[in-house]
């Protein structure tokens, strides 16, 4: 089967998702902050290597969303990221190792019956749009009616989804889950 990638453009503008069709990354997803963590992903390397503006690489089924910091012409820089795509996949292994986490203390209410009923939540409403436009959701805890979230993708440094949509989940899950709900960004996860 002859690689097909398809660019598209998602509503960051300093984000591009980059459709093959075959799978990135089998189970999961995962985002690289910096080339330093690329060591079992040489696909992502590669891509950090073309351009220092370049500042999150995220993969997911079957499209990488390659985010940049605004300051150079998506044009060149475009042309470059699929060419390199279309050199490494051959290579590239869908089941990459992910580091391990530190080991810290589990968030407040991870694991609880109320994060899995969001999550749930979450799968059929929200994420499916976010995974369209490139990008995904993560939750962090959630304590005394307070949900923290960690954007993933194109949709980390989006204008709209530090208010826009964050607004819309937290009223979604206030409709559906919790009427006393805020939903605020966390700075990591």
């Amino acid at each position: 089967m002859k690689t097909q990638l398809m660019i598209q453009s998602t509503p960051n503008p300093n984000a591009l998702k980059f459709v093959l069709n075959m799978p990135v990354k089998t189970t999961g997803n995962w985002t690289y902050k910096s080339a330093e963590e690329c060591a079992a992903n040489p696909l992502a390397g590669a891509i950090f290597a073309l351009n220092p503006h370049i500042k999150e690489v995220y993969f997911f089924d079957n499209y990488i969303t390659v985010t940049q910091d605004g300051s150079v012409d998506w044009e060149g820089l475009e042309e470059r990221i699929q060419k390199t795509i279309l050199e490494k996949i051959g290579s590239h292994n869908p089941d990459f190792a992910t580091p391990e986490p530190e080991k810290k203390a589990a968030p407040a209410g991870n694991g609880s019956p109320e994060m899995a009923q969001i999550n749930e939540i979450l799968d059929q409403t929200v994420r499916p749009a976010l995974q369209m436009d490139g990008g995904d959701i993560q939750l962090v805890d959630y304590k005394d009616n307070t949900l923290r979230v960690f954007y993933q993708g194109a949709c980390g440094s989006c204008p709209s989804a530090t208010m826009g949509t964050l607004k819309a989940i937290e009223n979604i899950l206030k409709d559906q889950f919790n009427p006393d709900v805020v939903v605020e960004l966390a700075d990591a996860f």
